[in-house]
């Protein structure tokens, strides 16, 4: 298993490796300045932090990297939407936690789950606050309804900061729930009601998420949806986590964090590699000029979409098993069912595109025009990586 830091550094190093191509960039100062902005974004990412704090950091960060282009339209109103969202989201969840801290006396938690746990005050105003606490997670994991966010930011922010953006994101989320989490069996009506929530929200994800990427048509918001079908797998994780305690594998620490390292490669490598990847449509086309020119680099970053999608033979389908184990044992039928779908949806629709990125076969020479090797280099770092990662894990097993 990849080290979350090294992944969140690979990841870090591939955007910058993207930053030359951005248009008026400036020179090389201008590059440097700017890939020393990444660098707090990246490391809000290189741990899974149980941490309200840096969750409202990260969000803070994000929208102001995101509006930093204020000549960009589309940068703009991706820092807005994401302020809209996950504003909204953090005031709702503070409410919630304002409302647990007056009912149990205690800021913390572990404290007070152990306070609920003894059952001396009525359980209607916990019930109502627990889902308020929430709110954040299931936002900012961009699991459906909330699915729109990542596929809007990867589409409209340039490529170095867009897919780095949406990491952050989803793992402060999931660092926000691991926070909110903590200690809950203490009190198990309460780790049975968070199991509820996360159940519905997680299938409401796979479903909707699923649906969605069935019929787009852009590369980036493809991946978007990708992303979100992500972020309900780590809310499926969590809900068994809930029913199953410390005998689940995929809510644990370590796969927790297994999960954002898989997550910043997969996503980074398949965000770049959607720049270079015409729209869909209904006739045959060509293939693009990364695949005609520089077929290696191509593959190299579909084998990070593939691994978005959870196909066999890329770590990601491992991420999927540990999860879909996990699922079987302890959730209902449902969510099981929603789970397979959400992931049969997945991969026959990155397979169609990668089919239809390959194009059709033409006797023309490819264009003169060479993708640059900047961002063929960052395509390389995060396939190559991934490969080394599924490839120890099937080694050291």
């Amino acid at each position: 298993m990849i080290p979350l830091a090294l992944a969140a550094a690979l990841a870090g190093l591939s955007g910058a490796l993207i930053l030359p191509l951005e248009p008026r960039h400036g020179g090389g100062y201008s590059i440097a300045g700017r890939a020393f902005m990444l660098a707090p974004l990246v490391l809000t990412f290189s741990s899974v932090f149980a941490s309200p704090a840096l969750a409202a950091l990260t969000v803070a960060l994000a929208i102001a990297l995101l509006a930093r282009r204020a000549h960009d339209a589309f940068h703009t109103e991706c820092a807005l939407k994401v302020l809209w969202v996950a504003g909204a989201a953090l005031a709702l969840s503070a409410a919630g936690c304002a409302l647990m801290s007056a009912l149990t006396s205690t800021t913390a938690p572990r404290e007070q789950w152990a306070v609920l746990g003894l059952e001396l005050e009525p359980s209607t105003l916990w019930r109502t606050a627990l889902p308020l606490t929430l709110i954040v997670g299931l936002v900012l994991l961009g699991a459906a309804p909330f699915h729109f966010w990542p596929s809007d930011v990867l589409q409209g922010a340039f490529p170095a900061l867009a897919p780095l953006a949406v990491v952050a994101l989803q793992v402060a989320g999931a660092g926000w729930l691991s926070w909110r989490l903590e200690g809950v069996h203490a009190c198990p009506a309460a780790a049975e009601q968070s199991a509820h929530v996360l159940e519905s929200v997680a299938s409401i994800g796979f479903v909707a998420g699923a649906a969605t990427l069935l019929v787009q048509r852009e590369p980036e918001r493809r991946v978007g949806a990708l992303a979100g079908l992500n972020g309900a797998l780590l809310l499926a994780a969590l809900s068994a986590g809930q029913r199953l305690s410390d005998s689940a594998l995929a809510s644990q620490p370590d796969a927790i964090a297994a999960w954002a390292a898989h997550l910043a490669l997969a996503l980074t490598g398949a965000g770049i590699l959607s720049r270079f990847t015409p729209a869909a449509t209904p006739e045959a086309q060509t293939a693009a000029v990364l695949f005609r020119r520089h077929p290696w680099s191509a593959a190299a970053g579909l084998y990070a979409q593939l691994s978005l999608a959870g196909a066999p033979g890329t770590p990601g389908s491992l991420v999927w098993f540990m999860v879909a184990r996990d699922v079987v044992r302890s959730s209902p039928l449902w969510l099981v069912i929603a789970l397979g779908l959400a992931w049969l949806a997945a991969f026959a629709t990155v397979v169609r595109h990668t089919v239809a990125a390959c194009g059709v076969r033409t006797t023309q020479p490819p264009p003169e025009a060479p993708v640059p090797f900047s961002a063929r280099a960052a395509l390389w770092v995060c396939g190559l990586t991934l490969a080394a990662d599924f490839a120890g894990r099937m080694l050291w097993r």
